[in-house]
C-alpha cells in the first residue's frame, strides 16, 4: 500500500478491513466523483481497484484514480486477464463491484450481456459470484426512457443491486457519496443482528408555541441515527422514529415525527403491529409542552406567561405493550456527578423496566460528533470513554447482543 493511502487507511472504520472492491467507471461527467469516492471506501478499510471504460478516461485521468486507489487502473483488457483476475472464480476475488456513475448505455449493455469496454467486461465476469451495485447518473429524460427502466428491473430480478439516483436540475444525478459508501457497507457488514426487528428513536421533539414556535432542546439525532444506521448495517430490520429537524439517515424504513403525542403515537402503532427484539430510545424527548397551543402567531414585543404540562412518559409505555422486548433508554443529565447521573439512570430502570439505561451529561453529549456514556444496568455500570458517536454505536450492539 503507497504512504498516501496509509494515511487515510480505516481512520473512520473498520468495517471494510479484507474487503476488496472493483470501482468500474463509465463515461459519465460524474467520474469526477470517482476519486472521493474510492478514497471514502478507503477510509473504511476496503482495498478498491479502478477500472476505466475508455469515454471515462476522457473525462477523469488514469492517474487521477491511481493516485486514489493506490493500485494500477486498468483501461484496457490484456494478455494479463485483468477482468478474470479481479472477479473471476478463485480466492482473490474481488468482494463486491460497483459500477459508478453508471451511465444508461453501460446500464443498457450490462442487462443485454454486452462487454465492450473493461467495465462490461468485468461485470460480466462478476456476474454469477460477486455482488454488483450500480450507482446511475445520467438526464432524467434518458432515465425514464421505458427500456432503461425495463433494463434496470431486468438487473434488480437478477440480483443487482442500485443505489440511488438523486433528481435535481432535471438529471437524475448520481446519490451522494456518503449514501453511496452506506450502501457499500450495508452490504459487506457482518450480518450478526440477522432476524433482528430494532425500533430507534433519535432527535428532539417540538412542543409548539403557536404555528410558528416551539420548546425543544440542542439534540441533533446524531447518536439515534448512529445507532439505528448500525444496526441496520449488521442485517436488523430497523424502524428509525426520527424527529423533524434532526441529521439525515440511510435507514431504509423512517417514520418523520415532530411532538411527543406523534412520536408516542408512531411507537405505539409499531409495538402493537409488529413484534420488535429491541427498542433503543436515544431521542431527546420534551418533558414540558404549552398548556394552551395559540392557532395564530402570537403577537410580538409584549410579554407573555407561558404555563407548561409535563408531557407523557414514552419509556414507560414500551413495557405496558411489549412486556418482553429489549429495552434500552437513554439519560441526559446536566452539570451532576458521575453517582448522581448513575442514581437517576437506576430510577429509570426501576419505573419504566428498561434492560439497560445508557447515562450521559448533555454538556458532553449535545451537538457534538463525540460522546461519554455509562452502561447501567440493575446489576451495575460500566463507563465507556469519549469516542465518535458511530463507535460509540458499535460498541452499543456488540454489548446489546451479548445480553440478547
Amino acid at each position: 500500500m503507497l504512504h498516501h493511502v496509509k494515511l487515510i487507511y480505516a481512520t473512520k472504520s473498520r468495517k471494510l478491513v479484507g474487503k476488496k472492491i472493483v470501482l468500474a467507471i463509465p463515461g459519465s461527467i460524474a467520474a469526477v466523483e470517482c476519486v472521493k469516492l474510492a478514497r471514502e471506501l478507503i477510509r473504511h478499510g476496503a482495498e478498491v481497484h479502478a477500472v476505466m471504460s475508455p469515454s471515462a478516461q476522457k473525462i477523469i485521468h488514469p492517474y487521477a484514480m491511481e493516485f486514489a486507489t493506490g493500485n494500477k487502473v486498468i483501461t484496457e483488457i490484456t494478455g494479463f486477464i485483468e477482468h478474470v483476475e479481479l472477479c473471476g472464480e478463485h480466492e482473490n476475488k474481488a468482494d463486491l463491484v460497483l459500477v459508478c456513475p453508471a451511465t444508461a448505455n453501460t446500464i443498457s449493455k450490462i442487462a443485454c450481456g454486452i462487454d465492450d469496454t473493461p467495465v462490461t467486461t468485468v461485470v460480466t465476469t462478476a456476474f454469477a459470484h460477486t455482488p454488483i451495485m450500480i450507482a446511475p447518473a445520467m438526464h432524467s429524460t434518458m432515465y425514464e426512457h421505458p427500456i432503461i427502466k425495463e433494463n434496470i428491473e431486468k438487473l434488480k430480478k437478477l440480483g443487482v443491486e442500485f443505489i440511488g439516483p438523486r433528481f435535481e436540475e432535471g438529471k437524475a444525478k448520481i446519490a451522494s457519496i456518503e449514501e453511496i459508501v452506506y450502501h457499500v457497507l450495508k452490504k459487506l457488514h457482518k450480518k450478526d443482528l440477522l432476524g433482528k426487528r430494532v425500533l430507534v428513536t433519535a432527535g428532539a421533539t417540538r412542543e409548539y408555541i403557536d404555528p410558528i414556535r416551539f420548546i425543544t432542546n440542542k439534540s441533533s439525532g446524531k447518536m439515534g441515527v448512529a445507532i439505528a444506521e448500525e444496526a441496520e448495517l449488521r442485517g436488523a430490520e430497523v424502524t428509525l422514529i426520527k424527529t423533524k429537524g434532526s441529521i439525515q439517515s440511510f435507514v431504509e424504513n423512517q417514520i418523520e415525527v415532530k411532538t411527543v403525542g406523534e412520536m408516542l403515537e408512531a411507537i405505539e402503532n409499531e409495538l402493537i403491529s409488529k413484534k420488535y427484539d429491541v427498542v433503543v430510545l436515544a431521542a431527546a424527548v420534551s418533558d414540558f409542552t404549552p398548556k394552551e397551543r395559540a392557532e395564530k402567531k402570537i403577537k410580538s414585543g409584549q410579554s407573555m406567561i407561558l404555563e407548561l404540562l409535563p408531557t407523557p412518559k414514552i419509556i414507560q409505555r414500551i413495557k405496558e405493550i411489549q412486556p418482553n422486548v429489549f429495552l434500552v433508554g437513554f439519560k441526559a443529565e446536566y452539570g451532576v456527578s458521575e453517582e448522581e447521573l448513575i442514581i437517576r439512570a437506576r430510577k429509570q430502570i426501576e419505573k419504566a423496566k428498561s434492560n439497560v439505561v445508557i447515562a450521559n451529561k448533555g454538556e458532553i453529549a449535545f451537538e457534538s460528533e463525540t460522546n461519554e456514556v455509562y452502561w447501567v444496568t440493575s446489576e451495575g455500570h460500566e463507563k465507556l470513554p469519549l469516542m465518535s458517536k458511530r463507535e460509540l454505536a458499535e460498541r452499543i450492539w456488540e454489548k446489546i447482543k451479548a445480553m440478547l
